[in-house]
């Protein structure tokens, strides 16, 4: 089927790229309209390219020659939106120190696009209705009835029937928007435009990397037209993009462009890390290690606690704060899993030491869950009696410098005092 000569250099203008019969029947439509003062509300899944339907009703229309403003309602705060869109006078609200225009006063005698329009808040929609049925607005701020001369063009991907029927859009302003309706194709829909884009992306990529172009088999193109798109013509883009730095100058099959579309391939950055690539058997070797010296030193003081070596025990009990303090700063200390767990604990027939094989050790959970003291009694540490003793170690190696200490313990400045504020170390 002919395409019309009207159409077709409405596609260069705008540089639109596809032949298919949606795509023509979607420009035709924003052709006929363009000439006529009447709403128009664009409706289209996000990066099917629905910008481009604003564009070619306003320079297609007798307000060609006036403004064009395009604003993204999703993208300004609810509570700044009418003064952006209507504008305020001086003093309407804290920081208003002078009078300033909104978009509606700006763009008067041309074309307003409202992208996103479902998102607008209700009070916002109520003031937006005004100004389609009369052309009448208010400043924030100010009683004084002001006109504008402007046209509206408007667009959404949400639905608009169910955001009507939960009570989340006016139903009267749809259907003072949608006076003329203007449905953009998905990509998927589009056909062979599929591959027309893709070798517009490529040629455009390789013309501005000054790279070879990339060669698609065909069971390549069929993979391509296959795909859902869910991201449309932005996704594509983005798609081709890698595919021709990646594979530069090379022929690409299926399995190749498979890798670059998500949900069939590997993903180049895997969107959430797989712990299970780790391998932690170095620092299961060194907890392991720490352990088994930990239990020598138990036992060291048990002889002086019985020798009556005083000096002995309070050098091993040094030394044993020093094992606790390494093996924290492993970071195997706080893991909450339901892996087995290492406890030292000590009873009326001396010192014993339970843990699990050693290739279970990179899940010690708790390794200082019990400190052993001279008595042979077990006091189990909490997580703050844990964190406050930590701090308290690390203020003493510093003497006291707050700023060396949060760097030793990677933490911010800020964290740190709070932290001593919380444990009632001020004055320690």
């Amino acid at each position: 089927m002919a395409i019309p000569n009207e159409i077709q250099n409405v596609k260069r203008r705008f540089s639109i790229i596809g032949d298919s019969q949606a795509l023509i029947s979607a420009v035709g439509r924003a052709i006929r309209v363009a000439p006529h003062d009447l709403s128009v509300l664009v409706i289209g899944e996000s990066g099917s390219g629905k910008e481009f339907f604003p564009k070619i009703i306003h320079e297609n229309s007798p307000r060609r020659h006036g403004k064009y403003i395009a604003v993204n309602c999703g993208a300004i705060p609810e509570g700044t939106i009418d003064s952006e869109l209507f504008g305020h006078v001086k003093g309407s609200f804290t920081g208003a120190t002078s009078d300033h225009k909104g978009y509606f006063e700006e763009a008067s005698g041309g074309t307003i696009f409202l992208d996103e329009v479902g998102e607008m808040p209700l009070s916002t929609q109520a003031r937006l209705l005004r100004v389609l049925e009369s052309g009448e607005f208010l400043k924030v701020g100010s009683s004084t009835v002001q006109k504008t001369n402007i046209r509206v063009v408007a667009a959404t991907n949400k639905d608009m029937g169910k955001a009507v029927k939960d009570g989340k859009f006016r139903e009267d302003l749809y259907y003072r928007l949608s006076t003329v309706l203007i449905n953009v194709p998905p990509l998927r829909e589009r056909g062979r435009d599929i591959l027309m884009l893709t070798r517009k992306f490529m040629h455009d990529f390789a013309d501005e990397t000054h790279s070879p172009e990339v060669e698609l088999t065909a069971d390549a193109q069929q993979a391509l037209m296959d795909y859902h798109w869910p991201g449309n013509v932005r996704q594509l883009k983005s798609v081709v993009q890698q595919v021709a730095l990646f594979e530069a100058g090379e022929t690409v099959n299926r399995e190749t462009i498979n890798q670059y579309l998500p949900n069939l391939g590997q993903p180049h950055l895997p969107a959430t890390i797989d712990k299970s690539q780790f391998d932690y058997t170095q620092e299961r070797e060194v907890i392991f290690m720490l352990i088994k010296q930990l239990q020598q030193e138990i036992d060291d003081v048990k002889v002086a606690v019985t020798g009556g070596d005083r000096n002995s025990a309070t050098h091993v009990s040094a030394n044993q704060a020093d094992l606790k303090r390494e093996v924290r700063q492993l970071g195997f200390l706080g893991r909450n899993d339901d892996s087995s767990t290492t406890i030292v604990h000590e009873n009326h027939t001396g010192t014993t030491l339970h843990h699990s094989e050693p290739h279970d050790l990179g899940h010690v959970d708790e390794v200082n869950a019990y400190e052993v003291n001279q008595t042979g009694s077990g006091h189990i540490k909490t997580l703050d009696e844990t964190e406050r003793e930590t701090i308290m170690e690390a203020l003493y190696r510093n003497n006291g410098r707050r700023k060396k200490t949060a760097e030793e313990l990677q933490i911010s400045e800020r964290t740190l005092y709070r932290k001593i504020k919380e444990y009632g170390l001020e004055r320690r």
